[in-house]
């Protein structure tokens, strides 16, 4: 559990590779009212509908040996472009909507990918971070579990 402030009018965004939930908050810092604003949701295909490439090979320079390339993990590159449109949308909260204040919560591989995605003023907007993923919760748990 995590004991974070979010005062009034300040945006918490609930993401993983999937879905995310841009909020507000409605109330104040000690008792949370978080409104969802947008809900953002990617497709769950199966890898054979996001590529269908055979994994390549390479060659040595004396064209006797050769190997095979790993294969591409689409469903990971899926999740990865997903969170840079979210990285996206963070910029335009900060610019369309000046929000001074954001809560991240994603789980930690997510973070990792948003990270370097984050414009400057985006990522100085960000307050406060929290490695969890609470994107299949209700909004009262999600609340709940940002105030314990």
């Amino acid at each position: 559990m995590t004991d974070i402030k979010i005062p009034w009018e300040s945006w918490v965004v609930v993401c993983d590779g999937a879905k995310a939930l841009i909020m507000q908050n409605a109330g104040d810092a000690e008792l949370m009212n978080l409104q969802v604003r947008e809900t953002l949701t990617q497709p769950n295909q199966p890898d054979r509908e996001l590529g269908t490439d055979k994994p390549g090979r390479s060659y040595a320079p004396n064209g006797m040996s050769g190997s095979a390339m790993e294969e591409t993990n689409w469903q990971d590159q899926a999740e990865a472009d997903f969170l840079k449109g979210i990285a996206d949308k963070l910029d335009e909260l900060v610019h369309e909507k000046e929000a001074r204040r954001i809560v991240l919560v994603a789980p930690p591989r997510a973070l990792g990918t948003l990270r370097p995605n984050l414009s400057a003023d985006a990522q100085a907007a960000i307050s406060a971070e929290v490695a969890k993923d609470y994107t299949n919760l209700p909004v009262d748990q999600i609340e709940r579990h940002l105030a314990a």
